[in-house]
């Protein structure tokens, strides 16, 4: 039960990764993410935080969290 709450609340921030205006604030919500992740699946927080913020700063050069309008 542990472990699905975490998952679920990851799920929710890197959904609001996309949302974000800047880099910096993408990235932060991408290490928050991974942060969580990691501790939900027993790896290295501060890995997964590391890894997180990089896929959150740069989603929107890969196009991935670009809004449509």
């Amino acid at each position: 039960m542990r472990n699905s709450k975490f998952i679920l609340a990851a799920i929710g921030l890197s959904a609001l990764a996309g949302c974000m205006q800047t880099d910096g604030s993408r990235a932060l919500a991408g290490a928050a993410a991974g942060a969580v992740i990691a501790d939900a699946t027993d790896n290295n927080v501060l890995t997964g935080a590391a890894l997180g913020a990089g896929a959150g700063a740069l989603c929107d050069d890969a196009g991935i969290c670009r809004r449509a309008y």
